[in-house]
Protein backbone atom coordinates (compact mmCIF):
# COMPACT_ATOMS: atom_id res chain seq x y z
CA UNK A 1 0.00 0.00 0.00
CA UNK A 2 1.53 3.33 -1.06
CA UNK A 3 1.08 6.35 1.15
CA UNK A 4 1.46 9.97 0.12
CA UNK A 5 3.46 12.42 2.25
CA UNK A 6 2.10 15.67 3.65
CA UNK A 7 4.75 17.89 5.25
CA UNK A 8 4.28 20.56 7.90
CA UNK A 9 5.20 23.99 6.50
CA UNK A 10 8.26 24.23 8.83
CA UNK A 11 9.93 21.00 7.61
CA UNK A 12 12.32 22.93 5.28
CA UNK A 13 13.61 24.83 8.33
CA UNK A 14 14.12 21.53 10.15
CA UNK A 15 16.15 20.15 7.25
CA UNK A 16 18.28 23.30 6.95
CA UNK A 17 19.85 22.54 10.34
CA UNK A 18 20.72 18.92 9.44
CA UNK A 19 24.04 17.90 7.78
CA UNK A 20 23.81 16.91 4.09
CA UNK A 21 24.69 13.24 4.47
CA UNK A 22 22.00 12.83 7.14
CA UNK A 23 19.45 14.60 4.91
CA UNK A 24 20.07 11.95 2.25
CA UNK A 25 19.52 9.16 4.78
CA UNK A 26 16.31 10.81 5.99
CA UNK A 27 15.02 11.23 2.43
CA UNK A 28 15.79 7.61 1.64
CA UNK A 29 14.11 6.43 4.87
CA UNK A 30 10.96 8.41 4.04
CA UNK A 31 10.82 7.04 0.50
CA UNK A 32 11.65 3.40 1.26
CA UNK A 33 10.21 2.82 4.72
CA UNK A 34 7.76 5.51 5.72
CA UNK A 35 5.77 5.72 2.48
CA UNK A 36 5.63 1.95 1.96
CA UNK A 37 4.66 0.74 5.44
CA UNK A 38 4.57 3.44 8.15
CA UNK A 39 2.89 1.18 10.70
CA UNK A 40 5.54 -1.55 10.62
CA UNK A 41 8.60 0.71 10.48
CA UNK A 42 7.53 3.40 12.95
CA UNK A 43 6.97 3.08 16.66
CA UNK A 44 4.00 4.62 18.48
CA UNK A 45 4.65 7.50 20.86
CA UNK A 46 3.14 7.79 24.33
CA UNK A 47 1.81 10.33 26.80
CA UNK A 48 1.35 13.81 25.29
CA UNK A 49 2.27 12.52 21.80
CA UNK A 50 -0.15 9.60 21.81
CA UNK A 51 -1.51 8.99 18.32
CA UNK A 52 1.78 9.95 16.69
CA UNK A 53 4.61 7.70 15.57
CA UNK A 54 8.37 8.04 15.16
CA UNK A 55 10.80 6.72 12.59
CA UNK A 56 14.41 6.49 13.74
CA UNK A 57 17.20 7.47 11.33
CA UNK A 58 20.45 7.34 13.32
CA UNK A 59 20.25 10.05 15.98
CA UNK A 60 17.41 11.79 14.15
CA UNK A 61 13.68 11.20 14.43
CA UNK A 62 10.81 11.74 12.03
CA UNK A 63 7.58 12.41 13.93
CA UNK A 64 4.45 11.66 11.92
CA UNK A 65 0.79 10.67 12.01
CA UNK A 66 -1.10 8.39 9.66
CA UNK A 67 -4.38 9.70 8.29
CA UNK A 68 -5.97 7.37 5.76
CA UNK A 69 -3.49 6.98 2.90
CA UNK A 70 -1.52 10.06 3.97
CA UNK A 71 1.53 10.27 6.20
CA UNK A 72 1.59 13.68 7.87
CA UNK A 73 5.18 14.55 8.82
CA UNK A 74 5.20 17.10 11.64
CA UNK A 75 8.84 17.33 12.70
CA UNK A 76 12.29 16.07 11.75
CA UNK A 77 15.05 16.64 14.27
CA UNK A 78 17.74 15.35 16.58
CA UNK A 79 16.55 12.97 19.26
CA UNK A 80 17.65 15.27 22.09
CA UNK A 81 15.10 17.97 21.31
CA UNK A 82 12.61 16.72 18.72
CA UNK A 83 9.90 15.70 21.18
CA UNK A 84 9.43 19.00 23.06
CA UNK A 85 9.63 20.97 19.80
CA UNK A 86 6.96 18.91 18.02
CA UNK A 87 4.43 19.99 20.66
CA UNK A 88 4.72 23.60 19.47
CA UNK A 89 3.56 22.58 15.98
CA UNK A 90 0.07 21.59 17.15
CA UNK A 91 -0.93 25.20 17.61
CA UNK A 92 0.44 26.46 14.27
Amino acid sequence: MEYSPVYHHEIPQDLAAIPGNIKDRIRKAIETRLLTDPISYGLPLRKSLQGFRKLRVGDYRIIYRIHGKKVIVLKIGHRKDVYPKVLTRFTK
